[in-house]
């Protein structure tokens, strides 16, 4: 399963609580901060989940000030699982990858657009050469804050684009393809999102709503690799409406060779 858990504090334990009982072998957070971190790496551990992982920021820059980014993703597994590195992540916290039973997780917090020194297409132009650089079963789960819309017959505009699809000066063509290139610019490598084939193009179902007006973005995803079976794939919504997020999860039964 897949969540962004939007460093909720008081709710954590009920949301624990919902992720234990769902029972998932691989659990990928988002959002999780240097206070929430340290309880959920044990009350998983407490649960079963012996492996957990948890990315933190890098150094800084010399000769520059360190920002502020307290948010981070968190991998956990029932079973061994050992890091792995991405290269080149303008935010070393936002992107986490291990590998386990011969499987390849990469748990993504994308930047939001306003996110200064073009962070957020760094930070998928880093993971597109990484996924597409890498062989083996592979999936990428998370926040990619991207698209803005999806149309019926498969097409797909970013935040790169306005509300009417024109491509946004301030941002250009390599943002574009930066935001596209995760969840369709990996296609010819034999990569799939794995909602969209289950359900199709035309389907439409939000992970994400303006908490005010409705409406949303469908902003959490699973990118599978050729060698990754997905046999069933959902979002529990009911978790966001209870509050306990203003994301749903993305819950998956995979599996993939030895």
């Amino acid at each position: 399963m897949s969540w962004n858990v939007a460093g909720r504090v008081q709710r954590l334990g009920e949301q624990a609580e919902l992720v234990v009982a769902l029972g998932a072998d691989l659990i990928c957070l988002q959002e999780v901060t240097s206070t929430t971190a340290p309880r959920w790496t044990a009350l998983l551990a407490q649960a079963g989940w012996s492996y957990t992982h948890v990315a933190w920021p890098g150094d800084p820059e010399p000769g520059t000030k360190p920002r502020r980014r307290p948010l981070s993703v968190l991998t956990t597994s029932r079973e061994a699982a050992s890091r792995t590195e991405i290269a080149d992540l303008p935010w070393a916290e936002r992107a986490l990858a291990v590998r386990t039973q011969g499987l390849e997780v990469v748990n993504v917090h994308s930047p939001i657009s306003p996110s200064p020194g073009l962070a957020k297409v760094l930070t998928h132009e880093a993971l597109h050469r990484h996924m597409s650089t890498s062989d083996g079963p592979r999936i990428l789960c998370g926040d990619l804050n991207t698209p803005r819309r999806e149309h019926a017959d498969g097409r797909v505009w970013t935040f790169a684009r306005d509300q009417y699809g024109r491509l946004r000066e301030d941002r250009g063509e390599r943002w574009d393809e930066a935001e596209l290139s995760l969840i369709k610019g990996l296609e010819s490598f034999g990569f799939r999102d794995a909602f969209r084939e289950e359900h199709g193009p035309a389907w439409k179902e939000l992970s994400w709503e303006w908490p005010r007006w409705g409406g949303g973005y469908r902003l959490d995803h699973l990118i599978a690799s050729a060698e990754v079976e997905v046999r069933a794939i959902s979002y529990a919504h009911e978790w966001r409406q209870a509050t306990l997020s203003d994301h749903s999860p993305l819950a998956a039964d995979i599996a993939w060779p030895d």
